[in-house]
């Protein structure tokens, strides 16, 4: 039997829905509110102390104030004070040389270094047509002084001393079969190459990568397609002690080698992950091995992960760095910039490796000797590159 509802309470029911809904309304209004208060409250509290000491200091210190030096300390601070390990403030200048190095540019002699067991800075490479190499510098060479200040004594700022603004000059000595040999270099801008590749026996193609920069890209597909004409037999990649780069850079230069498919995906801090980069069908179809180690860092992971991911590389040496997450750049009025991590970025299909790194699929640790002399292995002392280069030789029968 239908039951039929009076005009009356059809009436208040309506009205109850409305109050429910307005009330459901203003606590989450209110809600939202209190949560803006709280924030600009909190807020307000850093500006007044900040304030506090800046009457402070003004009214009572005895000494003059550097105001940019001021500045960029307590913006220095603010980054550090978030707890971020990856955080950094860049003033001016420090932002101006960042993005010169994020393109593969840097001023100074043109020279790659290393301390060595006897704590002299010893060149691992000397670029070509560098002022160093146009100086005579070689590499193997034992930098002994750098602009007067000893390099077994203070071997950071002698290697620092080796930057400076183009067009000036350093006085170097370096050493060579016992013998002291001093030169004063001119500085100028430098392209530095993050990517050295050779042929090994067996027609095996080895490529080098030390960066990802924007450079690295052009630098990586010459390699590769040299090693492709070359009708290489397969491809050993390098990247025991890359710290990473950029996102963009290392997804180009994996478009290149992957299918079809997600390159880097990202998840921020509201959980939500979504394809950044992906790959067009073009793909290189020969075997790969990727040599990693403890110092393979964030998008250098990212490449030997997503090789894997794909079934391209079998992955060689130890466990990596673990570093998943990025970092944005956010420049600032002055010419300044705030670095932050923004988010989780993830390889193709394998999980975020931030904190654990990414697993050899054949563990091959250097010894203590090897890891102390590394910059003086070759095919036939380094046991990691021998390891890939049999990885690369069953794959490909």
């Amino acid at each position: 039997m239908n039951k039929k509802i009076s005009i009356g309470v059809s009436i208040f029911l309506m009205a109850l829905s409305a109050t429910v809904a307005v009330a459901i309304t203003f606590v989450f209004s209110s809600s939202i509110f209190n949560s803006k208060l709280n924030s600009l409250n909190e807020r307000q509290a850093i500006y007044d102390k900040i304030d506090e000491i800046n009457q402070i200091v003004r009214e009572n210190y005895n000494g003059e104030i550097d105001e940019t030096k001021l500045l960029d300390s307590i913006s220095d601070g603010f980054a550090y004070g978030l707890g971020d390990v990856y955080a950094n403030y860049y003033s001016a200048e420090e932002y101006s040389e960042l993005k010169d190095d994020l393109n593969g540019k840097v001023v100074g002699i043109g020279v790659a270094c290393t301390k060595d067991t006897e704590g002299y800075a010893r060149l691992i490479t000397v670029y070509e047509d560098s002022p160093a190499q146009i100086s005579g510098l070689q590499k193997g060479d034992q930098l002994v002084k750098v602009s007067d200040i000893d390099v077994l004594t203070d071997y950071t700022n002698a290697i620092n001393a080796l930057k400076g603004d183009a067009g000036t000059t350093v006085k170097v000595i370096y050493r060579r079969a016992g013998e002291d040999t001093e030169v004063e270099i001119t500085r100028r801008k430098i392209t530095v190459p993050s990517v050295e590749s050779e042929m090994l026996d067996d027609n095996i193609a080895y490529i080098k990568i030390t960066d990802f920069t924007t450079s690295t890209v052009n630098q990586f597909e010459s390699a590769v397609g040299a090693a492709l004409d070359k009708k290489a037999a397969g491809i050993i990649f390098d990247i025991r002690n890359n710290g990473g780069g950029t996102m963009k850079s290392v997804a180009q230069m994996l478009d290149i080698i992957l299918p079809e498919g997600p390159v880097i995906s990202s998840t921020d801090k509201n959980g939500e992950t979504k394809v950044v980069y992906s790959s067009d069908s073009a793909e290189i179809s020969v075997p790969m091995a990727v040599l990693i180690n403890k110092n393979t860092a964030s998008a250098a992971e990212l490449f030997a992960a997503a090789l894997r991911d794909y079934d391209k590389a079998e992955l060689v040496g130890s466990t990596t760095y673990g570093k998943g997450v990025m970092q944005d750049i956010y420049p600032l009025t002055d010419g300044s910039a705030i670095k932050i991590t923004t988010a989780k970025f993830n390889p193709p299909k394998s999980e975020n490796f931030d904190g654990v790194g990414v697993k050899p699929d054949f563990a091959v640790d250097l010894t203590a000797e090897q890891e102390k002399l590394w910059y003086e292995l070759d095919a036939s002392t380094d046991t990691q590159l021998i390891k890939a280069i049999s990885v690369v030789k069953a794959l490909n029968k």
